[in-house]
């Protein structure tokens, strides 16, 4: 009896997994896609990310969906990135949403505005305090949804020829910046300038502008910045994280299987992660180079950081009326960022300003 039950069973299991077979493998279908980048491959921590998020989902899907690479200028200008997911050019883009800022003001929230949160308050934001709902509607319009896959932590003030003083030195200042801060800076008088990361060295040599800013010392010395501009400011108050998003091409994500849906936000978050990780475990190796190598550093004047702070908040105030998009997002996240910042400054900063500051523990 026990025998013919065992039977029974095991050709019912049977006849099951020969039936599921084929709609697992209809469930998995052999998809290629084109995932372009803003970044040129040299820059690693950046390229590499995207190709993280390839290689991650090729694994997750047995190697059904296979994702290519391709560095900004390849196949998309490195500053098209949306244009090109909007149009199904490319299926997915690896971008920072700022450089779309013209387009509309609140593609900065994607990636970030100036005097903003820093990478784990901006996480906390876009995963659990409805920043990524927030800027769903924007994106739908441009037939895109994003996954943040990566972020830089607060990135460096740039490059200057020569020193700041006040802000008075900041009128007539040739400047490449990336984002909105473009428009705080012009307020004092600067001429901002949106150049790719390939295109960034050669203007500063020209001396087509006076000073530039891209990420920190492990991209920037990469770069080669140095050669050319001395002075190394601090803090990019414009860029207190800089998340980066993989666009996807709406229509062809809604096409997706669940486990590949499922598969590409896995290695965006993965990639989230490990790019912010790897900055930080570069950053302080190449600033010791830098400095050693005759950079110098230099913080900017309290002053300057006021009057950049002064004209944020007018730059805010006037783009409550020419973008129903940043109108509709800016209060919440501005509520959310204060809440933020009063939390960290119990316990986070309290920690922060002792320990980095105490000398007890040197030597021991």
């Amino acid at each position: 009896m026990q025998r013919r039950t065992f039977l029974r069973n095991a050709t019912l299991s049977a006849a099951a997994g020969a039936m599921a077979a084929p709609a697992i493998a209809q469930s998995m279908p052999n998809l290629q896609w084109r995932f372009a980048a803003s970044w040129p491959k040299s820059l690693d921590v950046g390229f590499g990310a995207t190709e993280l998020i390839a290689k991650r989902v090729g694994e997750l899907t047995e190697g059904r969906f296979q994702v290519r690479t391709f560095a900004g200028g390849e196949i998309v200008p490195p500053l098209q990135v949306l244009d090109a997911v909007q149009a199904g050019t490319v299926e997915m883009g690896h971008t920072a949403l700022y450089y779309y800022f013209g387009k509309d003001p609140a593609f900065a929230f994607g990636c970030t505005v100036p005097f903003g949160m820093t990478t784990r308050q901006n996480n906390a934001w876009w995963y659990w305090g409805g920043g990524a709902e927030a800027l769903a509607p924007l994106l739908s319009e441009y037939g895109c949804v994003a996954l943040s896959s990566g972020n830089t932590g607060c990135q460096m003030g740039g490059w200057f020829r020569r020193e700041i003083n006040s802000a008075a030195d900041l009128k007539g200042l040739k400047m490449r910046i990336g984002g909105m801060a473009g428009l705080v800076l012009a307020k004092l008088g600067a001429v901002p300038q949106m150049i790719a990361a390939a295109d960034i060295y050669p203007s500063l040599e020209k001396g087509t502008i006076d000073a530039a800013e891209w990420v920190g010392p492990y991209d920037d010395e990469k770069l080669g910045f140095n050669k050319i501009a001395k002075y190394y400011y601090y803090p990019g108050w414009w860029e207190g994280n800089a998340m980066i998003v993989t666009l996807i091409n709406e229509a062809k994500w809604k096409e997706l299987p669940k486990l590949y849906q499922i598969a590409l936000t896995t290695a965006c978050a993965e990639a989230n992660l490990l790019s912010q990780s790897k900055y930080d475990a570069l950053n302080p190796g190449a600033l010791h180079r830098l400095v050693a190598g005759g950079t110098k550093l230099r913080p900017f004047p309290k002053a300057v950081m006021q009057a950049c702070e002064t004209a944020t908040y007018d730059v805010y105030a006037e783009l409550m009326s020419k973008s129903e998009h940043w109108k509709r997002i800016y209060p919440a996240w501005k509520k959310f960022r204060d809440e933020q910042f009063l939390w960290f400054r119990v316990a986070e900063m309290s920690y922060e300003n002792y320990t980095f500051y105490s000398r007890l523990g040197e030597g021991k």
